[in-house]
This record gives structure tokens, C-alpha cells and sequence, in this order.
């Protein structure tokens, strides 16, 4: 469309984890882009429905939410479907839901690798695969959130460390697949928003001296970066934007 804020008007985005943090800003900027929303949750069904509700108020009939715990890989396929059917449509999917927790080698077990792997990595592979068909009648868009950890390892968080550098080679092998139809790229954050219960005062700052910008970002820079790869960015696929105020500069 000529008109640039027009361009994503009236279209449909599926976000995963999109109830709390930065999966709830990513939805709050896309709404606000004109886009209809499929909210999905996995047990934060008030967050869900409060959001919903936010949105609601500004745009009637322009936010569903659908829950579904995302290491059901056999339900993946009925979400997209679901998603699909309530306005006939399909134009993005955003895969940010994620679990992360520290798995120091001399402890991770089985279960880790399932969890860690099935919402990071697997998840993001099989809700592709299903809405492929009807991103690419669309001329969609795949958004996976990533991490800057897929390039630069985090200690003690081996596990995730794999399933995020996993969500990054799948980023750029469903460019290849999915071109030129389907453009698929990555957001990897740095330090925008800290892990619940995890860190203190002193750890915060170590890490954000090692950033070029000396000071932790906001969802709402991730969430730009979305929009701006789903509206702005018609020649860009197969790439991971990371946004993490220069902490990759760090050696």
C-alpha cells in the first residue's frame, strides 16, 4: 500500500506468550499498527484476558485469546488453525513464548532438555510448519524471538543456550524454505527485561557495563524491532536483529 501506516492494517499476528512481558508489548505495538491479534497463553489466563480486554477497548473485535500449553506438539497445528479461522486469515507469527532457567551441566537432566528445547526450539518449528501454507498465501511473516545468548553462550544455562542457537539455524533454514514468499527473521534482546528471581543489584551491573549503551533497553525496543521487521524491512529475511545496546561488542 502506498500509504506506509496503512500497510499492516486489518492483517492477523499470532503471538505466543504473549500475556506478560515482552510478548504482551509485542502485541500492544502490533495492535496499535492496525493488526489483529491471536493472544496465546499457557497458564497466565488473567494476564491474557486483562490484556485482551486493554486492547478490546481501543479496536472492537480485534483480539482473541487461545490457550495451550506448547509441549503438546500435536495440538500445534490446532492453534495455527484456530488462529487462521477466527478472522479467515494469517499474516504473521511471532514465536516468543520461551522457558528459561539455569541448567549447570553437572545438573541438567532429560526433563530440561524437553522443556527447554520443546518451547524454545521445537514449538517454533512445528507452529511454522502449520502456518506456512497460509503465510505464504498471505506473503507472511515469521518473527522468532531468539536471544543474544545464541551467539555468545551464557554460563550455566547449557540447555537453553543450544535451544536458542537451535531457534536461530531454524531462523534462517525456513528463510531458505519458506523464500520468497515467506520472509523469516529473528529479534535476539540483551538485557531488556531481567529473569524473575534470579539476580541482584551487583550481577545487573556487571552486565550492563558490558553493553556499548551502559543501560538496560525496554520491551518496547524489542517490540519495535518486530514491527519494524514485519512493516519496514520488505528485503530483509533470514536475519537476527539484535537489540541488546551493544553487549555483543563485548568480548
Amino acid at each position: 500500500m502506498s500509504d506506509h501506516t496503512m500497510i499492516l492494517q486489518g492483517k492477523v499476528a499470532l503471538i505466543t506468550g504473549a500475556s506478560r512481558r515482552i510478548g504482551a508489548e509485542i502485541a500492544r505495538t502490533l495492535h496499535n499498527a492496525g493488526m489483529n491479534l491471536c493472544l496465546h497463553y499457557r497458564s497466565s489466563e488473567k494476564e491474557a484476558q486483562q490484556l485482551a480486554d486493554e486492547l478490546l477497548a481501543k479496536r472492537q473485535d480485534s483480539v482473541v485469546t487461545l490457550s495451550l500449553d506448547l509441549l503438546h506438539t500435536a495440538e500445534l497445528a490446532g492453534l495455527v488453525d484456530q488462529a487462521c479461522s477466527h478472522w479467515g486469515r494469517l499474516d504473521a507469527l511471532v514465536n516468543n513464548a520461551s522457558a528459561f532457567y539455569p541448567t549447570p551441566l553437572k545438573d541438567v537432566t532429560e526433563q530440561d532438555w524437553d522443556i527447554l528445547l520443546g518451547s524454545n526450539l521445537k514449538a517454533p518449528l512445528f507452529l511454522s510448519q502449520a502456518a506456512a501454507p497460509e503465510l505464504t498465501r498471505r506473503q507472511g511473516n515469521i518473527i522468532n524471538i531468539i536471544d543474544i545468548h545464541a551467539e555468545r553462550p551464557r554460563r550455566n544455562h547449557v540447555v537453553y543456550n543450544i535451544a536458542k542457537s537451535g531457534l536461530l539455524t531454524l531462523t534462517k533454514s525456513l528463510a531458505r524454505e519458506l523464500g520468497p514468499d515467506v520472509r523469516v527473521n529473528g529479534v535476539a534482546p540483551g538485557a531488556i527485561l531481567w529473569p524473575e528471581n534470579e539476580m541482584d543489584e551487583q550481577a545487573r551491573k556487571v552486565i550492563l557495563d558490558k553493553t556499548a549503551l551502559k543501560q538496560a533497553g525496554e520491551p518496547k525496543d524489542i517490540a519495535n524491532a518486530v514491527l519494524f521487521l514485519l512493516r519496514d524491512a520488505p528485503y530483509i529475511t533470514g536475519h537476527m536483529l539484535p537489540v541488546d545496546g551493544g553487549r555483543l561488542l563485548h568480548i
